[in-house]
């Protein structure tokens, strides 16, 4: 904490304008978040048709994001509000021991949630099935690999420490130490890029299968000397070009969310002090751009393309339980045919 703090009163004080801007920041997404992923939680909770192995997954995404704002956003509103940690060393240990599980949670859920549908559009009827107990165990996986992150620390591997301008704790990477540093390269290893590179891979052989599946369908349409063999099919966008915009987004809004905090965890040398985000209003933004997945970034976007779009039951359930938040017609499913593929 020393170090830290020496690290951080070496520079000019913050003006509070940014203490406020940021506590704003903090308000704002912690209630899109909670209340967002609060819906589709109780929504899957209360209708039964939705409790499906596919969509448990969905659930525990939703699940991981609301509590990751739940018990990050209200301690960092509370210390912008005073412009430093106020809450002792063990609440700084928890907070940053919250936010990794929670955010490896996320990130391994979303995996699953893309191989998932992997397997049903890709594989197609030659599949297993994904049953309940599939589902739990991929559960497990995730959590357990999640917490096995976490818990280093705890037992000397690195450690939680305040971060940025002090009104979040995070991971200690100033420590210039290989100790220190190898936990960082590890983690930003099996948290960061395994994850993207099997989410690429997933997707890209989605797409592929839908552009397939759709040739032979024009192919079949003009053999019949018909336009197209979807009836109410009034949309000038092929399919595959709607999926690869889902799979473009799904991946763009990923590294976006993501990737500015690696950077500033990436073990740089002490050649490239400014790199690593070191001073404390550079670190700020990667601390709150991390938290904006549970928000509008690639998670509520892997929840909106896997529920809205692959899942029609789920629009007629938040049609009939919160009927305001329904954007155009239940009855209109673009995308509803991806079903039988």
């Amino acid at each position: 904490v020393l170090i830290y703090l020496f690290h951080r009163y070496q520079y000019p004080p913050m003006h509070p304008l940014w203490y406020q801007a940021l506590g704003l920041t903090m308000i704002c997404l912690g209630t899109m978040s909670m209340v967002g992923n609060g819906i589709v939680v109780y929504i899957f909770l209360c209708t039964k048709n939705l409790r499906t192995p596919s969509n448990i997954l969905v659930v525990n995404l939703a699940f991981s994001d609301f509590c990751m704002m739940f018990s990050m956003a209200p301690t960092m509103v509370l210390n912008c509000f005073y412009e430093t940690w106020t809450l002792g060393p063990f609440m700084c240990e928890l907070y940053g021991m919250l936010g990794s599980l929670f955010g490896c949670t996320s990130i391994w859920s979303m995996v699953m949630i893309a191989f998932d549908r992997y397997t049903v559009i890709v594989k197609g009827i030659t599949a297993k099935p994904m049953t309940i107990g599939g589902a739990l165990l991929r559960l497990m996986f995730v959590w357990v690999h999640a917490l096995l992150w976490t818990l280093f620390p705890f037992f000397g591997w690195n450690r939680y420490v305040p971060e940025g301008n002090l009104t979040a704790c995070g991971t200690d990477y100033l420590t210039k130490d290989w100790h220190h540093r190898s936990y960082l390269i590890f983690y930003g290893f099996f948290v960061y890029f395994v994850p993207l590179i099997l989410i690429i891979y997933a997707y890209y052989f989605i797409v592929r299968a839908v552009s397939v599946h759709e040739k032979q369908m024009r192919e079949q349409a003009k053999k019949m000397n018909v336009a197209t063999l979807r009836s109410g099919d009034q949309s000038g966008t092929s399919a595959e070009i709607k999926l690869a915009k889902v799979a473009l987004m799904t991946i763009s809004l990923w590294f976006l969310a993501w990737t500015p905090y690696l950077v500033i965890l990436a073990p740089f040398d002490s050649a490239c002090p400014d790199i690593s985000g070191s001073t404390p209003r550079r670190g700020m933004f990667p601390t709150t751009q991390y938290k904006r997945p549970t928000c509008f970034g690639s998670s509520i976007f892997s929840k909106i393309s896997s529920l809205v779009h692959s899942h029609p039951k789920f629009r007629q359930a938040l049609d009939k339980k919160f009927p305001s938040l329904v954007c155009g017609t239940v009855e209109s499913d673009s995308y509803g045919y991806y079903k039988g593929l």
